[in-house]
């Protein structure tokens, strides 16, 4: 048995690792190769190329890199006719994936997109590409399964995978202890994955800790990088800033785990605070091109999954965004900033609050470790390989393990 993969962002790549691990427990057997990046390549999957490279953001980057895009689903399509595999898995990356989508479909070939992408925020015109090309929908958010299902999906929902991946952490205890046990609290920065990210929003959360520092200068700052030329460029910004601050790459969990609060980017890192229970506000900083684009396109009022997973209407009439002044965004679990202008004073009035108030810091806790405790019990990656494998008629011949 054969399975392409199509797998373009680092979370993407994660989440594929471990579903790639969940199958082969079950079918030896199997066979993985297609379009993903180093886990996935460290987990079995043989690669055509690593299209994690191309994690591109915004519409003038992707089309710098249309060429390329092209050839790779030519090449996809080249293999789907002459040695077609058995499914075709999707994971994240909607842009391109429509169209590895639709040269599967062409040549017969079962089409999964594992994680479905978030069409019912931004753009549900899609989901007749879904609809049309993709024979099951594998739904990591409670509330997809029925949106897509309403609109003629074959949709399922599994569970978030991040959360397999958190569950089987193993943190570095010593790290932590050094970090979480000295006074006064630490502020953990977690500025984002992608270099586009680190640009545009780094920046800002320096000034956010410039300013808590102005007001509580004992405090604390490290930085949580993505990898290590992302941490040279931190701490280039960081001595830029005057700030004493501590920049590791590879240690994002310790330094969540060592944190009083956390001042983060938004992304799926909101689903790690949540998991680690720890209070955080998020920053999003885009273009004005940029910002006037989404308020024409999003659908729902806020970024982060969190919040999402606590708002009473998911699809409001007025989106706006979040206000830490507006009644209706009282149950907001982090406070978040999708902006296109300076929001550092109101990021660093949260992190001050939550400093100067333990009993307010410790009454959020509270709150995030209840919604952890009914929202990520894990499971995602072997559900959705026995899914995949029963749909298939594919029946596992190894014990799970």
């Amino acid at each position: 048995m054969t399975i392409f993969f199509s797998v373009g962002e680092p979370s993407g790549d994660l989440h594929g690792a471990n579903l790639i691990r969940s199958i082969r427990s079950r079918r030896p057997d199997a066979r993985f190769v297609g379009y993903a990046g180093p886990r996935m390549a460290a987990a079995g999957c043989e690669l055509h190329a690593d299209l994690t490279k191309l994690a591109v953001m915004w519409f003038f980057h992707a089309i710098l890199n249309l060429h390329k895009f092209f050839a790779l689903k030519w090449r996809a399509e080249r293999y789907f006719r002459e040695t077609p595999p058995d499914a075709v898995v999707l994971i994240d990356y909607p842009g391109f994936n429509w169209h590895i989508a639709r040269v599967a479909k062409k040549n017969g070939i079962p089409v999964y997109y594992y994680g479905a992408p978030q069409l019912w925020a931004w753009a549900g015109w899609r989901i007749k590409k879904m609809r049309r090309d993709v024979d099951h929908v594998l739904c990591k958010l409670p509330f997809e399964e029925a949106w897509y299902r309403e609109r003629g999906c074959n949709a399922t929902y599994i569970g978030h995978p991040y959360f397999d991946e958190l569950r089987g952490q193993r943190l570095d205890g010593a790290f932590v202890a050094a970090r979480a046990q000295q006074e006064p609290p630490l502020v953990t920065i977690l500025p984002g994955s992608r270099s586009q990210e680190l640009d545009w929003n780094l920046t800002g959360l320096l000034d956010a800790a410039r300013e808590v520092a102005r007001r509580r200068p004992d405090t604390r700052f490290a930085i949580a990088a993505f990898r290590e030329d992302h941490a040279q460029r931190a701490r280039e910004l960081a001595l830029k800033n005057q700030l004493s601050i501590e920049v590791h790459s590879g240690k994002t969990a310790e330094l969540i785990a060592a944190a009083a609060c956390c001042m983060a980017v938004s992304g799926s890192v909101s689903l790690e605070l949540l998991f680690h229970a720890k209070p955080a506000v998020i920053l999003y900083r885009i273009s004005r091109v940029g910002f006037f684009v989404q308020r024409q396109l999003r659908r729902v009022r806020y970024i982060t999954l969190v919040n999402l997973l606590t708002a009473k209407e998911l699809f409001p009439k007025e989106v706006g965004v979040y206000d830490p002044a507006n009644p209706e965004d009282a149950h907001v679990l982090m406070p978040e900033y999708l902006t296109c202008e300076d929001r550092s004073p109101q990021i660093a009035e949260h992190v001050v609050g939550w400093l100067d108030d333990q009993a307010s810091r410790a009454a959020l806790t509270a709150r995030l470790e209840a919604l952890r405790d009914a929202v990520a019990a894990g499971g995602a990656s072997d559900t959705g390989a026995e899914y995949l494998l029963r749909t298939l008629g594919a029946p596992a011949t190894a014990a799970a393990a």
